[in-house]
C-alpha cells in the first residue's frame, strides 16, 4: 500500500480547480505522495494518513482525526478563519499564500489608472459606435503622486509597477516604522494628511479594526477633484455611501473598484450608474499561475523540511 504525505482539499480557487493542483504537485514533488481529497470520505481518509495538507479551511473536528498532521499550507493569505491555537499546540506548523496575489492584483490596478489617464473606455465607447471622432486624453501619471494604503504583498507589487512612470509614491502602513520601496512611508494615522497632494489613492489593505471605514467623507474631501480613487483591499475599507456622495458632487474624478460594501452589488445601487466608476466582481486575485505559485511555495518548503528535518523557518509561515 502507498503511503500519501501530501493531501489537497477540493476547493477551486478563483474557479480554477484544486484537481489542477494536485495535478501540479504530483509533478513538482517526484519524492511525495499526492493526492486530491475529492469527497468528504477521501477527506476523512487522508486527513488521517498525511503529514502535509494543502487546503483552505481546517476546523478542529479536523484536526481529531489529523493525528500525523506537521503542516497545514493555506491557499489563502488571511488565516483568522483558522483555529491557530490548537494547530499550534498540536505543533502543525502554518503557512498561508501571501504575495500570491501580487502581480495580477497590481496589473488590474494599473490597468485602471490607465484607463483613467488615457481615457480608454471613451476610445472603446466610440469604437462600438464605429464612430471615428478624436477626443483628449485626461493625464499622464508623470510628476503624479501615488498613495499606496498597505505595504504589504500587493502594495509593495502595486509601487513597483508605478515605478517606470515617474511617479512620487506615498506608502501607508500600521508599522511605517517597518519602511518600504515607497518614496515616503507614514502611518494609517497621518494619512489625511497627505491625501490633498494625492493624485492616484490606491487601497491595498487587510480589512482591520484599523482600516475599517478608513476611507470616508473626511479623506474623500481632502482628496483633489481630479483624484482616482482604486480598491483592491476589502469593500469596507470605503465608506460607500460617501464615495458615492463624492461622485455625485464630482469631487474626484472617479474610482476603480474591485471590491464593493455591500458585496455582492446589489442590481439597483447608484455604483452602478457612474461612467466614471469601474466596477470587477471581486476578480483581481485571479491568475492562471495561482496554483503554480502556491505550489513554489510548497515545495520551496518541503525541500527546507528534508534538509533541516524541521517544520520550521519556512516560507510564508504564521504558525
Amino acid at each position: 500500500m502507498t503511503t500519501t504525505d501530501v493531501a489537497v482539499l477540493d476547493h477551486d480557487a478563483h474557479g480554477i480547480p484544486a484537481a489542477d493542483y494536485a495535478d501540479l504537485l504530483s509533478r513538482r514533488l517526484p519524492d511525495h505522495t499526492v493526492r486530491l481529497a475529492a469527497t468528504p470520505d477521501e477527506r476523512r481518509e487522508l486527513l488521517a494518513e498525511v503529514t502535509v495538507v494543502a487546503g483552505k479551511t481546517l476546523d478542529v473536528a479536523d484536526l481529531e482525526v489529523a493525528e500525523n498532521l506537521r503542516l497545514f499550507a493555506c491557499n489563502a493569505a488571511g488565516v483568522d478563519h483558522l483555529p491557530l491555537d490548537e494547530l499550534a499546540e498540536r505543533g502543525v506548523a502554518v503557512t498561508n499564500a501571501s504575495g500570491v496575489h501580487g502581480p495580477n492584483v497590481a496589473e488590474h490596478v494599473l490597468g485602471w489608472v490607465l484607463t483613467f489617464a488615457r481615457r480608454l473606455d471613451e476610445g472603446r465607447r466610440r469604437q462600438e459606435r464605429r464612430e471615428w471622432r478624436r477626443f483628449q486624453s485626461f493625464t499622464e501619471l508623470a510628476d503624479s503622486t501615488v498613495t499606496v494604503v498597505g505595504l504589504g504583498a500587493i502594495g509593495e507589487a502595486v509601487v513597483e509597477r508605478f515605478d517606470g512612470f515617474d511617479v512620487d509614491t506615498v506608502g501607508v502602513r500600521y508599522t511605517p516604522e517597518k519602511g518600504g520601496p515607497t518614496d515616503e512611508v507614514i502611518g494609517y494615522g497621518d494619512l489625511l494628511d497627505v491625501l490633498s497632494g494625492t493624485d492616484v489613492l490606491v487601497l491595498a489593505c487587510p480589512l482591520t479594526d484599523a482600516t475599517d471605514g478608513l476611507v470616508g467623507e473626511p479623506e474623500l474631501d481632502a482628496l483633489p477633484t481630479d483624484a482616482i480613487v482604486v480598491n483592491v483591499a476589502r469593500g469596507p475599507v470605503v465608506d460607500t455611501d460617501a464615495l458615492v456622495t463624492a461622485l455625485r458632487s464630482n469631487k474626484i474624478h472617479g474610482a476603480g473598484l474591485d471590491v464593493t460594501d455591500p458585496e455582492p452589488l446589489p442590481r439597483d445601487h447608484d455604483l452602478w450608474g457612474f461612467e466614471n466608476v469601474f466596477l470587477t466582481p471581486h476578480v483581481a486575485g485571479h491568475t492562471p499561475k495561482y496554483w503554480e505559485r502556491r505550489a513554489d511555495i510548497l515545495a520551496e518548503n518541503l525541500a527546507r523540511v528534508a534538509e533541516t528535518g524541521e517544520y520550521a523557518d519556512l516560507r510564508n509561515q504564521v504558525v
